[in-house]
């Protein structure tokens, strides 16, 4: 009987014994990692810490900010608005009737150069208004389309536009190509042209992996109704950067896409004409239409907004150190000092 009791009991105790068997216990294995005891660093932020954390901030953000403003405003930059000024006075109560015409659509604008401008000099075209993140617009194309000439019939997810009029499937289909931007411009100074190179403007991976050498255009634009620009069915999509450039669609529904590069340099107060084809219809939903040139510095383009991010996050952070400062010499206080819990204070007290 106490024989039996004994190996009860010994039973009961088992989980303590490492060589028996674990009979239904829900208690976890052990390890340092389930009762975070894992070694750890716990740092004490002392007044003298957290000044001194806000002043290298200050320190180190504030000549970043100053240096990405500054490689900002080096870039010269000329913007020209034209939508409006390239429809024909009496026409601009019926701007979309117009634009949708047969009617001549050259205009010419001139552009004032401010400063001297060093080549290379990049011509962007900027539409305003324009969702080209819409998520219907988006998914309107076939990459497997353009990479290969074997899924020319891959326009399941190009509707409305994946089949030409009179049978056949689009190349390259779908809605992003078929509103392809198709205004011109062609350059001139002094009465003498500027040529514009327009190769090198795409990324070199569109042009080695996403668009295929094989594959030319065909039915495009054959959908029923014309979006955008007539691509060469001569030239592989693998050339036509113009189209590559386009279909890298904008996240912003104000975004500029590069057009091509002057590459001579331009002095302050030259007088640029531009002949431009108005062609793009922007009229349908009050978009806006302008022509940029722009040169470039270290930091790219003309971006104001990483520099100003820079500097206010430097400047707070200099106010809160000298804030902080302030505060420890004039009012000090004992570091950990009980006095500030609330079940130590008075019973008046707040």
């Amino acid at each position: 009987m106490s024989s039996h009791m004994a190996s009860s009991s010994n039973g009961g105790n088992g989980s303590g014994d490492s060589g028996a068997p674990r009979r239904n216990s829900k208690r976890p294995k052990y390890s340092k990692f389930t009762q975070q005891e894992l070694p750890a660093c716990k740092p004490i932020l002392t007044p003298r810490w957290v000044v001194s954390a806000f002043m290298i901030i200050a320190i180190v953000f504030i000549p970043i900010g100053i240096a990405c403003l500054l490689g900002s405003r080096d870039v010269v930059e000329v913007v020209k608005r034209y939508e409006t000024e390239c429809i024909p006075p009496e026409n601009r109560s019926s701007t979309v009737q117009y634009i949708q015409s047969s009617a001549n659509k050259i205009c010419t604008i001139s552009m004032t150069i401010p400063k001297n401008m060093k080549k290379p000099i990049y011509v962007y075209y900027q539409l305003d208004n324009f969702y080209q993140n819409h998520r219907r617009y988006v998914k309107s194309r076939s990459d497997k389309q353009l990479k290969s000439l074997g899924n020319e019939d891959d326009t399941s997810s190009c509707k409305p536009e994946d089949t030409a009029v009179g049978g056949g499937p689009i190349v390259p289909c779908g809605l992003i190509a078929w509103s392809m931007f198709n205004d011109t411009y062609n350059f001139s100074r002094l009465n003498q042209p500027l040529s514009v190179n327009k190769k090198g403007i795409a990324w070199k991976s569109d042009k080695q992996k996403r668009f295929g050498k094989d594959v030319f255009p065909k039915n495009f634009q054959g959908g029923g109704l014309q979006g955008g620009a007539i691509l060469n069915e001569t030239i592989p999509l693998s050339e036509q950067e113009d189209l590559m450039v386009w279909m890298r669609t904008a996240a912003l529904p104000t975004f500029r896409k590069l057009y091509g590069k002057i590459e001579v340099d331009l002095q302050a107060n030259d007088v640029i004409n531009v002949t431009l084809a108005n062609n793009y219809n922007t009229y349908s939903f009050n978009g806006k239409k302008k022509l940029v040139l722009s040169t470039t510095s270290w930091i790219g383009g003309r971006n104001d907004f990483l520099g100003i991010a820079y500097l206010t996050v430097g400047m707070i952070c200099l106010a809160l150190a000298m804030g902080f400062t302030v505060v420890y010499f004039i009012k000090p206080r004992r570091l950990g000092d009980p006095t500030f819990l609330s079940w130590n204070r008075g019973p008046g007290s707040q």
